[in-house]
Formats: C-alpha cells, structure tokens, sequence
C-alpha cells in the first residue's frame, strides 16, 4: 500500500477516508442523451462500494436534478445500505428553479436527499454554494447555516462541511467553527494556487480540505490537450501557457500529463481526499493507473519552476461580494 492508497484522517471528525473520492456529479443523462446509463453508473458503483482502498463517493441534492443521488440510491440498496468504513456525502442546496437558500429550503433538501438516497442520517453532508447568497442571509439566526447546524444538533447529520467557489469566502465559513471539512474546486490544480490561503486555515482549525477537479475540468488531463477549457471557460492565455509548460515536462518525463495533475493534489499533505469525477469503470481503471504512475522528484522540481500568474485565478477572475 503506497501513501496514495492509505487512509487518511478526515480532519477533526475521527473518521478516516481515502485519498480518492469519487465524484457523481456526472451520473445523470441530460436533454440531448449525453451522460452515462444507469447500468453503467450501475456497475461503477459496484465496484466502488466493494473496492480495497477507495472508501467515499460524493453527490449533490441538485446534481442532475436529483439524478445522481437516485442513482447512489439505487447502488446502496443493492449493496444492502452503506458499508462499514465508507464515507458518503452529498450537499444541501438551494432551490433549482426559484434559487431560494433559505434555512427552510435547507431541510426540504435534506429531506429530498434522503427519500433518494434510501437512508435516514447523513456520514458528511455539505453546504453547497454559499456564493450563491450573502454572508448576512446564510449566518441570520434562521438562515441556511443554522438550519444544517440545528438538523446536526438533532444527529440528522454525523459531520457538516462546506463546498463551493470563492477560497476566500470558504475560508470565513471554516473559521466560523461550525464545519469539519471544506470542498474547494479548480482552485488547487497545477495552473491556478487560489486554494492556498484556505488549505492553511483548515490545517489551522483541523478541517479536513477534498480537492475537488485536479484537471482543470478537462484541460490538465492529457497533453497535447484535448479541450482548451479550464473550469467553466475559455482558459486565459497565461494559463494556458503555464499547462504547456507542465505538458511538456511531463512528456520530457515520459509521464502521463494526468498522472502529474491527480498527485500534485495527491501529495500536498494538507489536502485529505482529491475528488475525481467519474461515470464509468473505465474512469476508475485510469484514475488507479494515474495514481499508481511512477512519477521522478526530478519532474517536480521542472513544476515548482513554471511561472504562473495569480491575476489568471479563479479567485481573481471571479470574486466573491461578500454583501
């Protein structure tokens, strides 16, 4: 067992988890027939629940408008319920269609997720997207926070953490003390650093950090690139022009260019479980692969001296207005 497949402490929680967490934000068929089938979502998470080292899956309440928790359901009740060890989390959200992110809105989603998922308490359940309202309205005495505090309170929910863009504004709701692990995504990748401040907090007051989309959403997954995209856009030049650099190192090193994404998020210590998106077993056969990739000390030393510019961010291109 390598330190890739050992578990890890998920913080201040006293459980442990893999350094994988499957992502099933992709187990939905959307309006024009692309996505994966049941049966092949089916199979995966067979594999999952039954695999020797990855131990958590992670869904959303809005994913695929329910989709992708149906589905988790569907596996858990063949597997008769969630097997010991394995740590399943899923996210309130907000209203889909009206985008209310009231504290009531916030047990409706609970309630949702766990006619679909099949269970009756949540292992790790997250707020989701609190960018998505003010500061003022989600710490309000009867807003989205205290509603997932309280259902916590009541043993609805083992462990509450939180998930969304903005690192700044993730880190004021680490420090508020009421959450054990945070989800930062496309913000701790090769090409953009704006998780850095908020992986030195969480280390600070013992929250367990997943580190959510190590490509980029597509870009840093092979070299020469297969999409020009890096998380929901057109990457900027300058970030484009730093993953040609981290490509070509890779291929100096004869190593697969995702090999290098995946254990850069894998090797950071402060980083408890990399989430990685997957929709079929032939996504886990290449993430196991990626992780098991021999990769030189010599290649990451070429990493650490590409140039990167923090003005190309996501923290920097989209802000968070705290009001």
């Amino acid at each position: 067992m390598t330190s890739f497949t050992a578990p890890r402490a998920l913080g201040r929680t006293g459980t442990e988890i893999s350094s994988i967490t499957v992502g099933a934000a992709g187990w939905q068929r959307r309006a024009d027939g692309s996505g994966p089938t049941p049966e092949e979502t089916s199979a995966l998470a067979r594999e999952i629940l039954a695999h020797p080292w990855i131990t958590a899956l992670d869904t959303s309440n809005n994913y695929g408008g329910g989709q992708s928790e149906r589905r988790v359901g569907v596996a858990l009740d063949d597997a008769g319920g969630i097997p010991p060890g394995f740590v399943l989390s899923t996210k309130a959200d907000r209203h889909g269609r009206t985008g209310d992110f009231s504290g009531e809105r916030m047990r409706r989603s609970l309630e949702e997720s766990l006619a679909r998922l099949g269970i009756d308490r949540f292992p790790l359940l997250f707020l989701h997207d609190p960018e998505n309202t003010t500061w003022s309205a989600a710490t309000a005495h009867d807003g989205p926070v205290a509603a997932l505090v309280q259902a916590r309170d009541e043993g609805l929910i083992a462990h509450l953490g939180v998930s969304g863009g903005n690192c700044t504004m993730l880190e004021e709701f680490v420090r508020l003390g009421e959450f054990e692990a945070v989800i930062s995504h496309n913000r701790y990748t090769l090409v953009d650093r704006s998780a850095e401040s908020l992986l030195e907090a969480a280390g600070e007051v013992g929250v367990g950090v997943f580190n959510a989309a190590p490509y980029g959403g597509g870009l840093l997954t092979a070299y020469p690139f297969w999409t020009a995209r890096y998380a929901y856009g057109d990457a900027e030049p300058d970030v484009l022009r730093a993953a040609t650099e981290f490509g070509e190192i890779a291929a100096r090193h004869g190593v697969d260019l995702g090999a290098v994404s995946l254990q850069f998020s894998l090797r950071d210590p402060r980083i408890t479980s990399t989430i990685v998106g997957m929709r079929t077993r032939e996504d886990l056969r290449r993430t196991e692969a990626l992780v098991a990739a021999p990769v030189p000390e010599a290649l990451w030393e070429e990493i650490a001296s590409v140039r990167l510019d923090p003005g190309t961010w996501q923290d920097a291109l989209i802000p968070w207005v705290r009001e």
